[in-house]
Parts: structure tokens; sequence; C-alpha cells
């Protein structure tokens, strides 16, 4: 999950939720050579491809009468197939769960959210319950009609703040195309290792795509080598010390990870962050960013909305460990857009 891709790029599919029974049939002439996942797809095509995948992990899918757990196996025309169709973790993810969700701002079409550290947004492998996802089924029942209950980007599990959801379709394809279109501002506060050198505003224009050494991470990377997708973020420096720096960063894209990529490539991981260098400093024990200031045009009324929150109480520790003195930006100080 990013600090907020431009859209849910590979977002997961519903799972369905069924009780067990068992499917056979034979494999036909048309789907010859093909994987097996694909063929299951034939069969009980009224389930997504990812369900069935996680069914054959599981041993769930026979061929001809011996079980297979290889996504990738190759059938042949005739081979038989029977499918154990069952509940699984994931297809039990997508269920209502109350919780105390901190609502900004609520009305018809949408509302705003600030997601506490630690959160996850949905549900994932080792992350099938107690999601946002899972809090927003059980906060307005409109969200079971939409797809990921309405969310549109997403921030980090260990990254806190503001967040946009739509309640109705129509304001969720709304929403996208405004991400799309780059008509969200979203602004960050963060701290980071090292102090600061240089000038006090800087814009990092650098492609993120997959660490090729590392599958878990995001890196800088060169287009012409490698693939990703270009990636700007403006970065404003607020306070240094010895220590290390607080800045505001303000995203233009949404790469995953984006924020922390970028400030690592600076040589300013972020505090806590370490899976891009950071290490626990300050008494943070996530990665130190909040996502401080929403803002956009309403999708369905246009008019404009801004939203701010106030800095959770880690981030505030952390700055007077440090020494620094945490004045909230004003509306009228903060870049605009």
């Amino acid at each position: 999950m990013a600090e907020a891709p431009d859209l849910l790029e590979a977002a997961e599919e519903g799972a369905e939720d069924v009780g067990s029974e068992l499917r056979q049939g034979e494999v036909p002439l048309s789907g010859h050579g093909s994987r097996l996942d694909k063929a299951l797809t034939e069969l009980v095509n009224e389930f997504s491809r990812s369900y069935l995948q996680q069914l054959i992990e599981e041993g769930a899918v026979q061929l001809n009468g011996q079980p297979v757990r290889k996504a990738s196996q190759k059938v042949k025309v005739g081979d038989r197939l029977q499918v154990e169709l069952r509940p699984t973790p994931q297809s039990q993810a997508f269920k209502p769960e109350p919780m105390a969700l901190v609502v900004v701002h609520e009305d018809d079409d949408l509302l705003v959210v600030n997601k506490p550290a630690g959160l996850v947004v949905h549900p994932a492998p080792g992350h099938w319950s107690g999601t946002l996802l899972n809090g927003l089924l059980a906060h307005h029942a409109g969200a079971q009609m939409l797809p990921r209950a309405g969310i549109v980007h997403r921030l980090d599990r260990d990254t806190s703040g503001l967040m946009v959801v739509a309640k109705t379709r129509q304001t969720m394809d709304r929403l996208v195309q405004l991400i799309a279109a780059r008509e969200v501002s979203r602004q960050y506060l963060a701290l980071a290792h090292r102090p600061w050198t240089g000038s006090r505003s800087v814009t990092v224009e650098a492609p993120i795509g997959r660490d090729p050494r590392n599958r878990l991470r995001m890196a800088v990377v060169d287009l012409d080598h490698q693939s990703g997708k270009t990636a700007r973020t403006d970065i404003e420096l607020l306070a240094s010390t010895d220590q290390g720096c607080w800045v505001r960063c303000k995203l233009h894209t949404g790469r995953t990870h984006q924020i922390r990529v970028h400030m690592a490539h600076l040589g300013h991981p972020l505090l806590a962050d370490g899976l891009y260098g950071g290490a626990p400093a300050a008494g943070m024990a996530r990665q130190a960013l909040h996502a401080w200031r929403l803002a956009f045009t309403h999708p369905v009324t246009e008019a404009p909305l801004a939203f701010e929150t106030a800095l959770p109480a880690d981030l505030q520790a952390a700055l007077a460990d440090w020494g620094l003195r945490y004045n909230p930006p004003t509306a009228s100080s903060a870049p605009q857009g």
C-alpha cells in the first residue's frame, strides 16, 4: 500500500463467501495447454482467479485424481478436474467489523477519516481482518455495494493521517478521476535522519519502481533499464537539528512508498523506517510520516474542501525529544494545490 497510489492499480478483488462444495469437469479442447488456474476459471467461472489460486495452494484441487498445488501446472484436453470450493482467509476478509473510526468529515457522498498508525487499509496476506475496509463495511450499508468499500487511495500501515473514502459509486469514480488528474492535494509531515543541507525547498523528480535486489522494497530506478513510473515530490524544510530534519512533503504523484523512497534517496531516511535505512530514534517505533493535509473539490457539490489533522502523540514526543517546537502549518503557509 504507498503514501497513496494515483489509482489502486493492483486492487484485490472482492472474494467470495462460500460453503464447502465439490465441482468436477473435464478440460475441453479450448483449454488444452493452459494453466491449471485458468482452466479452473472455465469450470467455475463465477469465482475470481485469485480465489481459485488460493484453493490450489491449499490442496483443494485435484488433477486426474491427484492433488496439485501449482497454479501454473499445464493441463491437457480430457484431464479431469475437481475443486473443493470452501472458505479461505481471503474469502472471509470482506466482512463488516465495527471499529472506532475517527471521522473528520462525512456527508451523503464521502467521508474523510484520520487513520491511526498501525491500521491496515485493505485486507492482504497476514491482515485478513481488522482493516479499515472492514470498519467501513460496518460504518455504512452502502460500502458493501462499492469496490473496496469506496477506498480510492491508501496509506501504509504505519503512516498516520487523512484519507478520503467514497460512499457512492458516482463519487468513487469521480474521486479516482480527480486523483489521476492530480487534483487532490496531499501533504505530509515527516521526521528524518541527518541534518538538512542546501536549499530549504527541493523538488525530487525521480522514477520509482520495484527494487530488483529486494522485492519488498521500492527504489529510484532508471526507466531506460528498469520498469517503473515517474514520481515527483516537493519537500520543504521546517526545522533541522544535529540529529535530523523535520520536513513537509507534497505529492504530485502517488507511487508506492513515494515519500519514504525519495527521502532515503536524498540521504534522509525517515525515523524507524527500517525498510529504507531508517533506525528507531527519539522514541519513534514506526516510520515518522503523517498525512497532515488533504484538499480537493467535492466531486458532487463542487465545493472546495480542505482538511488538516493534529500531529499524533508519538511524533509530538519525538519532536520534543529533539528540542524542536511544532507550530502547525496553516493553510495560508502551506504550499498551494
